[in-house]
């Protein structure tokens, strides 16, 4: 019921101004065991370098989720939009029928995110992007809700997708819970610290994907910072 991902096993690129690594089938990485958990088709840990970033390149259909982990990535659109997303802040852009956008380093040092899509419940639609700070201290000991599909997550971004991103820290000897839904797919990473699901030890940056029809119970083993995907 947990079919951990350790992070030595993820598929890798390094392109010099870019080291990532893939939990899914990206680019040139195939797994065909690994072509995305439900909706969840791409968990990107990438690492940009200063002063560098993905010059404008279109997308379409997709939900597109980046949560930084350190440093800080600049984002600017075909729509006009442009802003700049901090640690431990997300952002989140609906492709929906088409959009161009970059997504540069301008820090002095390099940035880490985790970069996450998601299929969208449609096609189409006016493409839109948001972000907002989420502060960690207000995610101590559970998950909040990061970006969400649902009308009910009014503090959350909206995303197109029958699709919850959750964060939470834990301190050390923390537990939190989580449950997924009949039918539904969970895939958790720890940003940073080491946790046990049911007993499963999770390191730094390995993933678990959690099947439908279980209620996990998530424990700190040292402190930790989580990110994960609930979706249909």
């Amino acid at each position: 019921m947990i079919d951990k991902r350790p992070f030595e096993t993820l598929g890798q690129a390094d392109h010099g101004w870019l080291k990532a690594r893939h939990h899914f089938t990206f680019a040139s990485y195939y797994d065909p065991s690994r072509m995305g958990w439900g909706a969840l088709r791409v968990w990107n840990d990438d690492e940009i370098a200063a002063n560098s970033g993905f010059p404008p390149h279109p997308h379409q259909d997709m939900e597109i989720i980046t949560y930084v982990r350190s440093g800080a990535i600049t984002h600017q659109d075909s729509m006009g939009n442009k802003g700049r997303t901090a640690a431990g802040d997300v952002q989140v852009m609906s492709a929906g029928s088409g959009v161009r956008h970059a997504e540069y380093n301008l820090e002095p040092e390099a940035t880490r995110i985790f970069q996450i899509w998601i299929q969208p419940r449609t096609r189409g639609g006016q493409p839109s992007w948001g972000a907002k700070p989420f502060p960690k201290g207000d995610r101590s000991g559970g998950f909040v809700t990061l970006a969400s599909g649902f009308a009910e997550d009014r503090d959350a971004l909206p995303i197109r997708a029958e699709a919850r991103v959750l964060g939470a820290t834990l301190k050390t000897g923390e537990t939190v819970r989580h449950t997924v839904g009949e039918g539904r797919h969970a895939y958790l990473v720890p940003a940073a610290g080491t946790v046990e699901i049911d007993g499963e030890r999770i390191e730094t940056r390995d993933g678990a994907a959690l099947a439908g029809g279980q209620t996990v119970t998530i424990t700190a083993l040292d402190d930790a910072e989580l990110v994960l995907v609930d979706s249909e």
